[in-house]
């Protein structure tokens, strides 16, 4: 069992290493390092496929389908033309808006999926203002995972804690953790708005362009936009409901992509398919697999000893550990794999502690809003800067570091009052 352990371990930091450098494709190492844990026999065939988190999966799966069919009406365009015209085209005052649009969207559709919908926005609207499109993208990328904090479905990490913790539903975390975003959004937004003021400026007469916009013309297919409206807002209710009714939330998420594939007909099938990230579900499979051979050597439980023992158990001081370690790492770590390798470790804890619902929101606030860090804090981080390249404006590691470090450790000195004055004082 020793040179098992050892083994696991290994395989676990070689995978870890390799995503950090970002020198192979994260979800082609992560396959890789959940396949050696099979090949060398940490872990059975049977006990990876019960490690495997097919409830994220699921869920994941279906919004993105929903999404993708919602995203073929021009609704996103639609909306960031009204938003640009509401504030008269100051560019200032639409860089609000995209973010606040952004904010929202990444509570209810999940932030990877809203930023893919935002940046070719964006950069339509920068485009016809002629002003510089990296706050806007830095802004959006921020206000995505303060927004994917307030919901189990906005932000991975969240999905995660949701469908592994069965006594957390999607009200507690509305109820837990959408007050605190809400609050935190705000003050971003303020420091965001003031550090770009002098940036984004441009003419009255590209202002006008804007203005002269007929935001109607994006919708492209009222019939098939009011089928997902209903979708989707059927889809969030069962979210409110599904444990009053027992059903799992990807249960409720596929069944309401495939009724809308069904009420939209089989002409989009393929296209809805082809538009799921299946390397984001690629690498939730392989990561599950990985840190399944850290559970089944015993190597989580022993770390979760450690930390009570470092805590003495306390849950104050542990659940501020969790918090600050949670956003530390998920700086420079996509948050993914952390919470992975979190979310047993405190599973464990709960055989040694009375209450431990502190410590799954410490891990959540941590993670999510840790994920602002830096520009590989996230997935949406590294979304967003790919699409900025290939249209030739790069967001440097450092540029990124620059703004969005000091706005997480913000953020998470905010969630450090929060946590102890609701949950600890």
């Amino acid at each position: 069992m020793e040179t098992q352990a050892y083994t696991a371990i290994a395989i676990f930091l070689i995978t870890y290493a390799f995503i950090i450098s970002e020198k192979i494709h994260r979800t082609i190492i992560a396959m890789l390092g959940g396949a050696a844990m099979l090949v060398f026999r940490i872990v059975d065939y049977e006990g990876a496929l019960h490690h495997i988190d097919f409830n994220t999966l699921g869920l994941l799966t279906g919004m993105m389908i929903i999404v993708a069919i919602t995203a073929r009406t021009g609704l996103f365009k639609y909306l960031a033309i009204v938003s640009a015209q509401k504030v008269g085209g100051h560019p200032l005052k639409i860089l609000v808006a995209l973010s606040l649009i952004t904010a929202i969207g990444s509570a209810f559709l999940d932030n990877v999926t809203t930023v893919l919908l935002m940046v070719p926005v964006t950069f339509s609207i920068t485009r016809q203002l002629q002003v510089n499109p990296l706050p806007f993208l830095i802004s959006e990328i921020i206000a995505s995972n303060i927004g994917g904090t307030a919901t189990m479905i906005g932000d991975p990490p969240n999905i995660m804690i949701g469908n592994k913790v069965e006594e957390l539903d999607f009200i507690d975390f509305i109820i837990n953790l959408a007050g605190i975003a809400i609050f935190i959004m705000i003050i971003t937004i303020a420091i965001l708005a003031f550090l770009y003021r002098k940036q984004v400026k441009t003419t009255d007469k590209l202002k006008k362009s804007i203005m002269n916009l007929d935001a109607a013309d994006e919708i492209t297919d009222k019939r098939l936009l009011l089928k997902c409206m209903i979708v989707l807002a059927g889809t969030i209710i069962g979210f409110f409901l599904h444990s009053i009714l027992d059903i799992e939330s990807s249960v409720i998420a596929i069944t309401g992509a495939f009724i809308l594939l069904y009420l939209v007909g089989e002409s989009y099938i393929e296209d809805a398919l082809e538009k799921v990230e299946w390397t984001t579900i690629f690498f939730f499979i392989g990561l599950f697999v990985l840190v399944s051979g850290l559970i089944e050597t015993q190597i989580i439980s022993l770390l979760a000893d450690k930390a009570l023992a470092f805590t003495g158990g306390d849950l104050t001081v542990t659940s501020m550990l969790i918090l600050w370690m949670s956003a530390i790492a998920s700086a420079f770590v996509d948050n993914i794999p952390f919470v992975a390798t979190m979310i047993p470790m405190i599973q464990e804890m709960g055989y040694s502690m009375e209450n431990i619902e502190p410590l799954w929101w410490s891990l959540a606030l941590g993670a999510c809003l840790g994920g602002n860090g830096s520009l590989i804090g996230a997935s949406a981080n590294v979304i967003v800067a790919g699409l900025a390249a290939k249209e030739g404006h790069h967001i440097t590691f450092v540029k990124f570091l620059l703004i969005g470090f000091p706005l997480m450790i913000l953020s998470i000195v905010i969630a450090t009052f929060y946590i102890y004055l609701r949950y600890l004082f």
